[in-house]
Protein backbone atom coordinates (compact mmCIF):
# COMPACT_ATOMS: atom_id res chain seq x y z
CA UNK A 1 0.00 0.00 0.00
CA UNK A 2 1.47 3.32 -0.71
CA UNK A 3 1.83 6.14 1.45
CA UNK A 4 -0.95 8.11 -0.11
CA UNK A 5 -3.18 5.22 0.35
CA UNK A 6 -2.19 4.60 3.84
CA UNK A 7 -3.19 8.13 4.47
CA UNK A 8 -6.73 7.77 2.89
CA UNK A 9 -7.55 4.54 4.55
CA UNK A 10 -6.19 5.06 7.64
CA UNK A 11 -8.35 8.75 8.01
CA UNK A 12 -11.73 7.85 7.46
CA UNK A 13 -12.74 10.35 9.08
CA UNK A 14 -2.94 29.17 8.77
CA UNK A 15 -8.14 39.46 10.96
CA UNK A 16 -7.12 42.04 11.80
CA UNK A 17 -9.24 43.37 9.03
CA UNK A 18 -12.12 42.09 10.36
CA UNK A 19 -11.91 42.45 14.21
CA UNK A 20 -14.75 44.02 16.04
CA UNK A 21 -14.71 47.76 16.62
CA UNK A 22 -11.70 48.56 18.30
CA UNK A 23 -11.64 49.50 21.92
CA UNK A 24 -11.37 52.74 22.12
CA UNK A 25 -8.84 54.64 25.05
CA UNK A 26 -9.52 57.88 26.51
CA UNK A 27 -6.32 59.81 26.06
CA UNK A 28 -5.23 62.62 28.46
CA UNK A 29 -4.78 65.88 26.72
CA UNK A 30 -1.20 66.53 25.78
CA UNK A 31 0.88 69.05 25.03
CA UNK A 32 3.99 68.58 22.34
CA UNK A 33 6.68 70.46 20.57
CA UNK A 34 7.72 69.59 17.26
CA UNK A 35 10.97 70.66 16.10
CA UNK A 36 10.73 70.56 12.02
CA UNK A 37 14.25 69.74 11.22
CA UNK A 38 15.62 68.12 13.96
CA UNK A 39 15.00 65.14 16.08
CA UNK A 40 11.89 65.50 17.61
CA UNK A 41 11.87 65.79 21.50
CA UNK A 42 8.15 65.77 23.07
CA UNK A 43 7.11 67.14 27.02
CA UNK A 44 4.13 65.20 27.77
CA UNK A 45 2.06 66.36 30.65
CA UNK A 46 1.86 62.88 32.32
CA UNK A 47 0.93 64.36 35.69
CA UNK A 48 0.71 67.83 37.55
CA UNK A 49 3.85 67.19 39.22
CA UNK A 50 6.27 65.02 36.52
CA UNK A 51 7.03 65.52 33.31
CA UNK A 52 8.61 63.08 30.81
CA UNK A 53 10.84 63.43 27.91
CA UNK A 54 10.16 61.44 24.81
CA UNK A 55 12.62 61.35 21.83
CA UNK A 56 11.08 60.51 18.46
CA UNK A 57 12.75 59.49 15.42
CA UNK A 58 11.94 61.14 12.03
CA UNK A 59 10.92 58.17 10.34
CA UNK A 60 7.41 57.72 9.36
CA UNK A 61 5.43 54.64 10.37
CA UNK A 62 4.85 52.14 6.94
CA UNK A 63 1.27 53.57 6.03
CA UNK A 64 0.21 50.26 4.60
CA UNK A 65 0.42 48.65 8.25
CA UNK A 66 -1.21 51.25 9.84
CA UNK A 67 -4.22 50.12 7.91
CA UNK A 68 -4.69 47.07 9.62
CA UNK A 69 -7.44 47.21 11.99
CA UNK A 70 -6.84 46.39 15.94
CA UNK A 71 -4.61 43.66 16.77
CA UNK A 72 -4.34 40.16 14.61
CA UNK A 73 -7.04 37.70 15.52
CA UNK A 74 -5.74 35.36 17.09
CA UNK A 75 -3.85 37.67 19.83
CA UNK A 76 -6.54 39.39 20.64
CA UNK A 77 -8.21 35.92 21.57
CA UNK A 78 -5.40 35.69 23.28
CA UNK A 79 -5.57 39.00 25.07
CA UNK A 80 -9.55 38.66 25.83
CA UNK A 81 -8.96 35.17 27.24
CA UNK A 82 -6.37 36.12 29.48
CA UNK A 83 -8.65 39.15 30.99
CA UNK A 84 -11.07 36.58 31.31
CA UNK A 85 -8.40 34.49 33.44
CA UNK A 86 -7.80 37.69 35.39
CA UNK A 87 -10.93 38.36 36.15
CA UNK A 88 -11.82 35.06 36.94
CA UNK A 89 -8.96 33.36 38.69
CA UNK A 90 -10.35 29.86 40.06
CA UNK A 91 -12.34 28.88 36.72
CA UNK A 92 -10.88 26.61 34.69
CA UNK A 93 -10.57 27.93 31.52
CA UNK A 94 -10.65 25.35 28.09
CA UNK A 95 -9.02 26.52 24.88
CA UNK A 96 -11.29 25.49 21.51
CA UNK A 97 -9.91 28.84 19.49
CA UNK A 98 -6.50 29.16 18.03
CA UNK A 99 -6.11 25.71 16.49
CA UNK A 100 -2.91 24.99 18.13
CA UNK A 101 -2.22 21.24 18.66
CA UNK A 102 -2.29 19.54 21.95
CA UNK A 103 -1.44 16.15 21.70
CA UNK A 104 2.75 14.71 22.45
CA UNK A 105 3.92 14.19 18.74
CA UNK A 106 4.42 10.90 18.39
CA UNK A 107 7.50 9.32 19.60
CA UNK A 108 9.02 7.98 16.38
CA UNK A 109 9.16 11.83 15.05
CA UNK A 110 10.96 12.90 18.25
CA UNK A 111 13.74 10.34 18.22
CA UNK A 112 14.23 11.19 14.96
CA UNK A 113 14.57 14.74 16.35
CA UNK A 114 16.66 13.64 19.23
CA UNK A 115 19.03 11.36 17.20
CA UNK A 116 19.67 14.86 14.74
CA UNK A 117 20.36 17.33 17.75
CA UNK A 118 22.77 14.55 19.66
CA UNK A 119 24.69 13.97 15.88
CA UNK A 120 25.57 17.96 16.19
CA UNK A 121 27.69 17.46 18.99
CA UNK A 122 30.01 15.06 17.08
CA UNK A 123 32.59 15.78 14.31
CA UNK A 124 30.91 13.34 11.75
CA UNK A 125 27.15 14.19 12.52
CA UNK A 126 27.69 18.27 12.86
CA UNK A 127 26.03 20.24 10.06
CA UNK A 128 25.98 23.93 9.29
CA UNK A 129 23.75 26.13 6.75
CA UNK A 130 21.39 23.49 4.64
CA UNK A 131 20.18 24.38 1.76
CA UNK A 132 17.51 27.20 1.72
CA UNK A 133 15.27 25.06 -0.41
CA UNK A 134 15.76 22.24 2.43
CA UNK A 135 17.56 18.83 2.40
CA UNK A 136 16.97 17.17 -0.65
CA UNK A 137 16.04 13.83 1.03
CA UNK A 138 13.08 15.66 2.81
CA UNK A 139 11.67 17.16 -0.15
CA UNK A 140 12.20 13.64 -2.42
CA UNK A 141 9.93 12.47 0.47
CA UNK A 142 7.50 15.09 0.35
CA UNK A 143 7.36 14.74 -3.67
CA UNK A 144 6.44 11.04 -3.37
CA UNK A 145 4.29 11.06 -0.53
CA UNK A 146 2.57 13.95 -1.48
CA UNK A 147 2.54 14.42 -4.99
CA UNK A 148 3.32 10.70 -6.56
CA UNK A 149 1.88 10.87 -9.94
CA UNK A 150 0.91 14.44 -10.22
CA UNK A 151 4.08 15.36 -12.22
CA UNK A 152 5.36 17.36 -8.97
CA UNK A 153 9.39 16.43 -8.54
CA UNK A 154 12.04 17.25 -5.56
CA UNK A 155 13.26 20.18 -6.94
CA UNK A 156 9.26 21.71 -7.47
CA UNK A 157 9.60 22.12 -3.47
CA UNK A 158 10.52 24.52 -1.09
CA UNK A 159 11.18 22.95 2.54
CA UNK A 160 10.13 26.40 4.90
CA UNK A 161 9.25 27.03 8.63
CA UNK A 162 5.51 26.81 8.00
CA UNK A 163 2.78 27.86 5.66
CA UNK A 164 2.29 31.12 6.82
CA UNK A 165 5.93 31.90 6.70
CA UNK A 166 5.26 31.10 3.33
CA UNK A 167 2.47 33.19 2.64
CA UNK A 168 4.56 36.62 3.37
CA UNK A 169 7.43 34.96 1.32
CA UNK A 170 4.85 34.69 -2.01
CA UNK A 171 3.66 38.12 -0.88
CA UNK A 172 7.01 39.68 -1.33
CA UNK A 173 7.53 37.41 -4.51
CA UNK A 174 4.66 38.96 -6.01
CA UNK A 175 4.06 42.58 -5.04
CA UNK A 176 2.52 45.60 -4.10
CA UNK A 177 0.48 46.06 -7.72
CA UNK A 178 -1.08 42.72 -7.38
CA UNK A 179 -4.79 42.23 -7.03
CA UNK A 180 -5.89 39.48 -4.66
CA UNK A 181 -9.06 37.24 -4.33
CA UNK A 182 -9.70 35.60 -0.87
CA UNK A 183 -12.51 33.21 0.24
CA UNK A 184 -14.72 35.24 3.08
CA UNK A 185 -14.17 33.72 5.41
CA UNK A 186 -11.06 33.12 5.39
CA UNK A 187 -7.27 32.41 6.92
CA UNK A 188 -6.53 36.15 8.39
CA UNK A 189 -3.26 35.50 7.32
CA UNK A 190 -4.22 36.40 3.59
CA UNK A 191 -5.70 39.59 3.95
CA UNK A 192 -3.33 41.36 6.47
CA UNK A 193 -0.22 40.29 4.47
CA UNK A 194 -1.80 41.85 1.55
CA UNK A 195 -2.49 44.81 3.35
CA UNK A 196 0.92 44.81 4.63
CA UNK A 197 2.58 44.61 1.17
CA UNK A 198 0.16 47.94 0.02
CA UNK A 199 -1.94 45.63 -2.09
CA UNK A 200 -4.98 47.23 -0.72
CA UNK A 201 -6.82 50.32 -0.16
CA UNK A 202 -8.16 51.35 2.94
CA UNK A 203 -10.99 49.38 5.32
CA UNK A 204 -13.91 50.20 4.72
CA UNK A 205 -16.00 50.21 8.19
CA UNK A 206 -19.34 50.25 7.11
CA UNK A 207 -18.86 46.48 5.42
CA UNK A 208 -15.81 45.71 6.88
CA UNK A 209 -13.85 45.18 4.13
CA UNK A 210 -10.68 46.47 2.55
CA UNK A 211 -10.74 48.27 -0.91
CA UNK A 212 -9.02 46.73 -4.04
CA UNK A 213 -9.13 42.86 -2.61
CA UNK A 214 -12.12 40.85 -3.99
CA UNK A 215 -14.21 38.88 -1.84
CA UNK A 216 -15.70 35.40 -2.53
CA UNK A 217 -18.19 35.19 -0.60
CA UNK A 218 -18.65 31.70 0.52
CA UNK A 219 -21.79 30.45 2.75
CA UNK A 220 -23.55 27.34 3.77
CA UNK A 221 -26.10 28.35 0.42
CA UNK A 222 -23.40 28.06 -2.03
CA UNK A 223 -22.04 25.45 -0.23
CA UNK A 224 -18.96 27.69 0.79
CA UNK A 225 -17.71 27.73 -2.63
CA UNK A 226 -18.03 30.91 -4.11
CA UNK A 227 -19.83 31.89 -7.37
CA UNK A 228 -17.27 32.76 -9.83
CA UNK A 229 -19.34 33.85 -12.43
CA UNK A 230 -19.85 36.70 -9.80
CA UNK A 231 -16.34 36.92 -8.75
CA UNK A 232 -14.43 39.98 -10.64
CA UNK A 233 -11.00 38.78 -12.35
CA UNK A 234 -7.93 39.03 -9.78
CA UNK A 235 -4.04 38.00 -10.65
CA UNK A 236 -4.00 36.16 -7.03
CA UNK A 237 -6.51 33.87 -5.65
CA UNK A 238 -5.73 32.77 -2.33
CA UNK A 239 -7.69 29.41 -1.70
CA UNK A 240 -7.80 26.80 1.58
CA UNK A 241 -8.97 23.48 0.96
CA UNK A 242 -10.28 22.06 3.34
CA UNK A 243 -11.05 25.69 4.36
CA UNK A 244 -10.21 27.12 7.71
CA UNK A 245 -12.53 28.34 9.42
CA UNK A 246 -15.37 26.87 7.64
CA UNK A 247 -14.52 23.14 7.51
CA UNK A 248 -15.45 22.60 3.95
CA UNK A 249 -13.94 20.73 1.57
CA UNK A 250 -14.26 21.37 -2.51
CA UNK A 251 -14.79 18.81 -4.60
CA UNK A 252 -13.30 17.96 -7.51
CA UNK A 253 -15.84 19.52 -9.93
CA UNK A 254 -15.33 22.64 -7.87
CA UNK A 255 -11.33 22.58 -8.21
CA UNK A 256 -12.04 22.20 -11.81
CA UNK A 257 -13.66 25.45 -12.26
CA UNK A 258 -11.41 27.58 -10.45
CA UNK A 259 -8.57 26.56 -12.27
CA UNK A 260 -10.44 26.80 -15.64
CA UNK A 261 -11.57 30.20 -13.93
CA UNK A 262 -7.82 31.43 -12.96
CA UNK A 263 -6.74 30.08 -17.24
CA UNK A 264 -9.68 31.98 -18.20
CA UNK A 265 -7.98 35.05 -16.39
CA UNK A 266 -4.51 34.77 -16.47
CA UNK A 267 -4.89 34.36 -12.49
CA UNK A 268 -2.59 32.11 -10.32
CA UNK A 269 -4.33 30.07 -7.57
CA UNK A 270 -2.28 30.02 -3.91
CA UNK A 271 -3.74 27.03 -2.43
CA UNK A 272 -3.53 26.33 1.01
CA UNK A 273 -3.54 22.63 1.85
CA UNK A 274 -2.59 22.30 5.12
CA UNK A 275 -5.94 20.14 6.48
CA UNK A 276 -5.44 17.56 3.43
CA UNK A 277 -5.06 14.91 5.84
CA UNK A 278 -7.96 15.43 7.61
CA UNK A 279 -9.94 14.57 4.43
CA UNK A 280 -12.67 11.82 4.97
CA UNK A 281 -14.88 12.83 1.62
CA UNK A 282 -13.20 11.55 -2.37
CA UNK A 283 -12.06 15.06 -2.70
CA UNK A 284 -8.50 15.89 -3.61
CA UNK A 285 -6.30 16.43 -0.87
CA UNK A 286 -3.91 18.71 -4.08
CA UNK A 287 -4.76 21.15 -6.39
CA UNK A 288 -2.20 19.45 -8.70
CA UNK A 289 -4.81 17.03 -8.79
CA UNK A 290 -6.65 18.72 -11.53
CA UNK A 291 -5.22 18.83 -14.79
CA UNK A 292 -4.02 21.92 -16.03
CA UNK A 293 -3.39 23.43 -12.39
CA UNK A 294 0.23 23.36 -13.03
CA UNK A 295 0.10 25.88 -14.79
CA UNK A 296 -1.80 28.11 -12.62
CA UNK A 297 -1.25 27.41 -9.38
CA UNK A 298 1.43 26.52 -6.75
CA UNK A 299 0.66 25.05 -3.15
CA UNK A 300 1.81 25.28 0.34
CA UNK A 301 0.78 22.88 3.45
CA UNK A 302 2.72 22.34 6.64
CA UNK A 303 3.24 19.44 9.37
CA UNK A 304 1.76 21.74 11.88
CA UNK A 305 -1.93 19.73 12.22
CA UNK A 306 -0.36 16.69 11.22
CA UNK A 307 2.39 15.88 13.02
CA UNK A 308 1.77 18.71 16.37
CA UNK A 309 4.59 21.24 14.47
CA UNK A 310 3.02 23.93 15.43
CA UNK A 311 6.16 25.18 17.77
CA UNK A 312 8.68 23.15 15.55
CA UNK A 313 7.84 24.49 12.54
CA UNK A 314 8.25 23.17 9.05
CA UNK A 315 6.58 23.57 6.17
CA UNK A 316 6.79 23.49 1.87
CA UNK A 317 5.70 25.33 -0.89
CA UNK A 318 5.48 23.68 -4.18
CA UNK A 319 6.05 25.93 -7.05
CA UNK A 320 5.55 24.20 -10.60
CA UNK A 321 8.26 24.47 -13.19
CA UNK A 322 5.24 25.48 -15.67
CA UNK A 323 3.40 28.28 -13.67
CA UNK A 324 5.07 31.28 -15.55
CA UNK A 325 4.42 34.94 -15.81
CA UNK A 326 3.25 36.60 -18.54
CA UNK A 327 6.28 37.23 -19.96
CA UNK A 328 7.64 33.39 -19.51
CA UNK A 329 10.04 33.85 -16.72
CA UNK A 330 9.33 31.30 -14.08
CA UNK A 331 7.83 32.24 -10.72
CA UNK A 332 9.89 29.65 -9.05
CA UNK A 333 13.14 31.32 -9.60
CA UNK A 334 11.81 34.62 -8.13
CA UNK A 335 10.44 32.87 -5.09
CA UNK A 336 13.85 31.00 -4.89
CA UNK A 337 15.64 34.45 -4.37
CA UNK A 338 13.11 35.59 -2.20
CA UNK A 339 13.91 32.35 -0.07
CA UNK A 340 17.73 32.90 -0.28
CA UNK A 341 17.65 35.91 1.02
CA UNK A 342 15.00 36.16 3.40
CA UNK A 343 15.75 32.93 4.71
CA UNK A 344 18.13 30.65 6.05
CA UNK A 345 16.33 26.96 5.40
CA UNK A 346 14.47 25.40 7.43
CA UNK A 347 16.46 23.82 10.75
CA UNK A 348 18.13 21.20 10.22
CA UNK A 349 16.70 19.04 13.05
CA UNK A 350 13.21 19.81 12.44
CA UNK A 351 13.70 18.56 8.86
CA UNK A 352 15.16 15.67 10.25
CA UNK A 353 11.77 15.12 11.71
CA UNK A 354 9.87 16.01 8.90
CA UNK A 355 11.84 12.44 7.42
CA UNK A 356 10.24 10.38 10.15
CA UNK A 357 6.99 11.68 9.60
CA UNK A 358 7.24 10.47 6.38
CA UNK A 359 8.70 6.86 7.30
CA UNK A 360 5.86 4.22 7.03
CA UNK A 361 5.68 4.51 10.95
CA UNK A 362 5.59 8.05 10.72
CA UNK A 363 2.39 8.04 8.72
CA UNK A 364 0.72 5.86 10.76
CA UNK A 365 1.62 7.51 14.35
CA UNK A 366 0.02 10.55 12.48
CA UNK A 367 -2.90 9.33 10.92
CA UNK A 368 -3.76 7.86 14.61
CA UNK A 369 -3.45 11.32 15.73
CA UNK A 370 -5.20 12.53 13.35
CA UNK A 371 -8.29 10.25 13.98
CA UNK A 372 -7.85 11.38 17.77
CA UNK A 373 -8.67 15.19 16.77
CA UNK A 374 -11.35 13.81 14.39
CA UNK A 375 -12.88 12.22 16.92
CA UNK A 376 -13.06 15.56 19.33
CA UNK A 377 -14.53 16.49 15.74
CA UNK A 378 -17.52 14.46 15.97
CA UNK A 379 -17.91 14.78 19.64
CA UNK A 380 -18.10 18.89 19.08
CA UNK A 381 -20.66 18.93 16.00
CA UNK A 382 -22.72 15.87 18.17
CA UNK A 383 -23.12 18.46 20.73
CA UNK A 384 -24.40 21.28 18.55
CA UNK A 385 -27.02 19.39 16.73
CA UNK A 386 -28.17 17.94 19.64
CA UNK A 387 -28.88 21.57 20.71
CA UNK A 388 -30.24 22.73 17.19
CA UNK A 389 -27.63 24.71 15.83
CA UNK A 390 -26.82 24.68 11.84
CA UNK A 391 -23.74 23.08 12.26
CA UNK A 392 -21.07 22.79 9.39
CA UNK A 393 -17.36 21.42 8.48
CA UNK A 394 -16.25 18.98 11.03
CA UNK A 395 -15.97 16.13 8.47
CA UNK A 396 -12.98 17.39 6.71
CA UNK A 397 -11.40 19.22 9.24
CA UNK A 398 -10.74 19.75 12.68
CA UNK A 399 -12.68 22.85 12.83
CA UNK A 400 -16.62 23.16 13.40
CA UNK A 401 -17.95 26.29 12.10
CA UNK A 402 -21.57 26.68 14.25
CA UNK A 403 -23.96 29.56 13.08
CA UNK A 404 -25.82 31.82 15.32
CA UNK A 405 -27.77 33.94 13.02
CA UNK A 406 -28.76 37.07 13.81
CA UNK A 407 -25.96 37.31 16.65
CA UNK A 408 -22.83 39.27 16.45
CA UNK A 409 -20.02 36.75 16.71
CA UNK A 410 -18.34 38.53 18.97
CA UNK A 411 -20.80 38.99 21.64
CA UNK A 412 -21.57 34.94 21.25
CA UNK A 413 -17.76 34.74 21.84
CA UNK A 414 -17.65 36.95 24.77
CA UNK A 415 -21.24 34.98 26.14
CA UNK A 416 -19.78 31.68 25.73
CA UNK A 417 -16.80 32.68 27.37
CA UNK A 418 -18.32 34.77 30.34
CA UNK A 419 -21.07 31.43 31.24
CA UNK A 420 -19.32 28.32 30.37
CA UNK A 421 -15.27 29.18 30.73
CA UNK A 422 -14.91 28.07 27.33
CA UNK A 423 -12.72 30.16 24.34
CA UNK A 424 -14.12 29.48 20.80
CA UNK A 425 -13.18 31.57 17.74
CA UNK A 426 -15.62 34.53 16.68
CA UNK A 427 -16.69 34.29 12.64
CA UNK A 428 -16.59 37.69 12.41
CA UNK A 429 -12.58 37.93 12.61
CA UNK A 430 -12.23 35.27 9.48
CA UNK A 431 -14.18 37.71 6.94
CA UNK A 432 -17.30 39.79 6.58
CA UNK A 433 -18.82 36.21 5.64
CA UNK A 434 -18.02 35.05 9.13
CA UNK A 435 -20.33 37.11 11.02
CA UNK A 436 -23.38 35.44 13.50
CA UNK A 437 -20.41 32.14 13.44
CA UNK A 438 -18.30 31.04 15.78
CA UNK A 439 -15.32 28.34 15.05
CA UNK A 440 -14.44 25.82 17.34
CA UNK A 441 -11.39 24.13 17.33
CA UNK A 442 -11.01 20.24 17.64
CA UNK A 443 -7.58 20.53 19.50
CA UNK A 444 -7.92 19.57 22.97
CA UNK A 445 -7.49 17.18 25.41
CA UNK A 446 -10.26 14.36 25.36
CA UNK A 447 -11.40 15.22 28.78
CA UNK A 448 -11.21 19.34 27.92
CA UNK A 449 -13.77 18.77 24.91
CA UNK A 450 -16.29 16.23 26.87
CA UNK A 451 -16.39 19.04 29.53
CA UNK A 452 -16.75 21.74 27.07
CA UNK A 453 -19.43 19.85 25.35
CA UNK A 454 -21.75 19.71 28.98
CA UNK A 455 -20.83 23.01 29.56
CA UNK A 456 -22.43 23.97 26.24
CA UNK A 457 -25.37 21.99 26.81
CA UNK A 458 -25.85 23.65 30.46
CA UNK A 459 -25.85 26.95 28.35
CA UNK A 460 -28.19 26.46 25.31
CA UNK A 461 -30.22 23.54 26.60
Amino acid sequence: MSPTQLLSTSISSSSSAFLAAPIAFKARNQNVSIASKTPSICTCAAAPQEQKTVYKTQVSRNANIAKLQAGYLFPEVARRRNAHMLKYPDAKVISLGIGDTTEPIPEVITSAIAKRAEALSTLEGYSGYGPEQGEKPLRTAIASTFYSGLGIEEDDIFVSDGAKCDISRLQMVFGANVTMAVQDPSYPAYVDSSVIMGQTGQFQKDVEKYGKIEYMRCTPENGFFPDLSKVSRTDIIFFCSPNNPTGSAATREQLTRLVQFAKDNGSIIVYDSAYAMYMSDDNPRSIFEIPGAKEVALETSSFSKYAGFTGVRLGWTVVPKQLLYSDGFPIAKDFNRVVCTSFNGASNICQAGGRACLSPEGLKAMSEVIGFYKENTNIIMDTFNSLGFNVYGGKNAPYVWVHFPGQSSWDVFSEILEKTHVVTTPGSGFGPGGEGFVRVSAFGHRENVLEACRRFKQLYN
